[in-house]
């Protein structure tokens, strides 16, 4: 205003001061709502933030925090993916993206997502922890899957056995596993026992296609039709 002090650029300044302090006070509302742990009215308000601010980091890490608490693990990954190209050098971006995917289950991505971390800091420790049991995990799962491939089922079987000891902690592996172990029993005539493992799957997932498939393969060698 000073350099050019005209009528038009006096309101255009004014409005956007005026933003300026809407968007300040939003700002201050929507941490305090995620201090207070009401993670809904914070991404609310963070979006309207957002739509202004669009190339701001650190507001899109807060609301990728708050749509992992609110469980929604797929649009935290798109706001800590844009983080990560907002800010040089993110590594705890990286490592998030890469934990959710291990959560997820879906061990290929998390891996080159820590792998990324590492890129940028070979000595961070998270990641390197973190990447340390995903290449593990990742490895016996790549080798289980290269028996099944081979038809060398017990292989199969021994290897998915390792998957679920090296990762007890997060379901989604040991369940995948008990599906791949079910499978290979049932293509190895061992149909009682595919029958009783199939069915644990079922339990947790009763839409589980590849569970029923091999279940009804384990019937058909027991004679149980109707089943």
């Amino acid at each position: 205003l000073k350099s050019n002090p005209s009528n038009n650029e006096e309101k255009e300044a004014q409005t956007q001061l005026t933003k300026s302090d809407e968007l300040q006070r939003l700002h201050s509302q929507a941490l305090s709502a995620y201090q207070q742990e009401d993670y809904g009215a914070a991404i609310s308000l963070l979006d309207e933030i957002l739509a202004v601010c669009v190339w701001d980091a650190e507001l899109r890490e807060l609301r990728a925090e708050c749509y992992i608490k609110e469980g929604e693990p797929s649009k935290a990954i798109s706001d800590l993916k844009a983080a990560a190209k907002l800010k040089n050098d993110n590594t705890e971006a990286f490592y998030k993206i890469s934990r959710i995917y291990y959560q997820l289950g879906d061990h290929e991505l998390s891996l080159s997502e820590v792998r990324e971390c590492l890129k940028l800091d070979q000595d961070h420790k998270q990641c390197f922890s973190l990447y340390k049991q995903v290449k593990k995990l990742n490895k016996q799962i790549e080798s289980a899957e290269e028996f099944i491939r081979e038809g060398r089922y017990e292989d199969a079987i021994s290897k998915y056995e390792s998957v679920m000891k090296t990762e007890p902690e997060v379901p989604i592996y040991s369940t995948r596993a008990k599906e791949r172990i079910c499978h290979c029993l049932s293509k190895n005539q061992q149909a009682t026992e595919a029958i009783k493992l199939c069915s644990e799957v079922l339990q947790l997932e009763p839409t589980n296609v590849n569970a029923l498939k091999d279940r009804a393969e384990a019937y058909l060698l027991e004679d149980m039709y109707e089943e």
